[in-house]
C-alpha cells in the first residue's frame, strides 16, 4: 500500500517513518511512504507555490495549480484504488472506521496545507476532507502521519503479531484497556503506593479476563 504525502517540507518526518513498525513494514515492502515536495510542480524560477488571498487578509494561500499537477502525476504511480485526502479542520473526523476502510485502497494521497491555508478549489478535486480534531495546526504533516500509522497497523504483517489485531480490533472500533507491568508496587516520593490490581496477579485466567472485560472500552468514533 502506498501513502503519498504532498508537502512543502518533504524531509520533516523522515526519521519517524524510518523507525519502529513503519520502518520495518517498508523494508518488508508491506507499505511504501513517499513524501513529495510540492515545489517540484511549481512553474516559475522561484518555485513559488503560494500567493496572497483574494479579498485581502493575513498570510499566504497555497495555489491550486501545483497541487493539481502533483495529484495527477502521483496517481500515475498506482494502478489500483486511490483516494485523495485534503486535511482541514472543517473536514470529517478521522476515526477507526475510516482507517479500516482505507485498508481496502492501494494508494492514499494526502495534501498537507501550510501558511493561511489552501485554495478552496482543491477540495473540489480531493475525494475527502479529513480532520483529526477540533483544533488548528501549523500544517497537515502530523495528520498525514496519524492516518498513515492508523491504517498501516491494520495491514497484516505490519505489527508482526496477527493475534494482536484479532484481540484488539472489533468491527469498526478497537478495544482499549488498562495495562500494567513490573514492579507490582511502585512508591512515589510522597510515599504513595501505586499497586497492580490483585486480579491480574492471581494467575487465574478467568479472573484476569473478567477484570479486563470490566475495565475495557470499545472506541468506535
Amino acid at each position: 500500500m502506498r501513502f503519498d504525502i504532498i508537502t512543502i517540507f518533504p524531509n520533516i518526518l523522515d526519521s519517524y517513518t524510518q523507525e519502529s513498525f513503519l520502518g520495518r513494514a517498508q523494508k518488508k515492502k508491506l507499505i511504501k511512504i513517499n513524501f513529495h515536495n510540492l515545489r517540484d510542480w511549481s512553474t516559475d524560477k522561484h518555485q513559488s507555490v503560494d500567493d496572497k488571498p483574494f479579498g485581502g487578509g493575513k498570510g499566504m494561500v497555497l495555489k491550486i495549480n501545483p497541487i493539481y499537477s502533483a495529484i495527477i502525476d502521483i496517481k500515475k504511480k498506482s494502478k489500483g484504488k486511490t483516494k485523495v485526502i485534503l486535511f482541514t479542520p472543517r473536514g470529517k473526523k478521522f476515526n477507526q472506521k475510516i482507517a479500516s476502510e482505507f485498508t481496502r485502497l492501494d494508494q492514499v494521497i494526502m495534501i498537507c496545507g501550510r501558511y493561511e491555508g489552501i485554495d478552496e478549489r482543491v477540495a473540489k478535486i480531493a475525494d475527502m476532507k479529513l480532520s483529526i480534531g477540533n483544533y488548528d495546526l501549523m500544517g497537515g504533516e502530523l495528520p498525514a502521519m496519524i492516518v498513515t500509522e492508523a491504517v498501516s497497523r491494520l495491514i497484516p504483517g505490519v505489527l508482526g503479531k496477527e493475534d494482536f489485531l484479532i484481540e484488539r480490533v472489533k468491527g469498526d472500533g478497537f478495544i482499549e484497556y488498562a495495562q500494567y507491568t513490573r514492579p507490582e508496587v511502585f512508591t512515589t516520593k510522597e510515599g504513595n503506593s501505586l499497586n497492580v490490581p490483585k486480579d491480574l496477579l492471581s494467575g487465574d485466567h478467568k479472573k484476569i479476563q473478567e477484570w479486563r472485560d470490566k475495565h475495557r472500552k470499545i472506541i468506535e468514533k
